[in-house]
């Protein structure tokens, strides 16, 4: 039997936790997902000066952390490019 954390056949862990699964892709992979400013408001300051149903775009590491805010997804694409990170869509 193996621990948790031990690799099975496919090189995976036996059980995938929150730490596992946020180094998958850090350093390569970004994420971009729709947000409105009054649901960021409290983290981000900049956030409270828009109209609440306002619809940005949220640039994230993989591993969650915040990367830029933008208007358009274009601009979040072309903010993960260049840094070198691959997009992806969250939905």
């Amino acid at each position: 039997m193996t621990s948790d954390k031990t690799p099975t056949a496919t090189g995976l862990p036996e059980q995938l936790d929150a730490d596992f699964l946020a180094g998958l892709g850090a350093g390569t992979i970004a994420y971009i997902r729709p947000v409105k400013a009054g649901d960021i408001a409290n983290t981000v300051p900049q956030a409270r000066e828009l109209p609440p149903a306002t619809m940005l775009y949220a640039l994230y590491g993989a591993a969650g952390e915040p990367i830029l805010l933008t208007t358009t997804r274009e601009l979040a694409v072309a903010g993960a490019q260049e840094q070198e990170l691959t997009p992806v869509s969250l939905h």
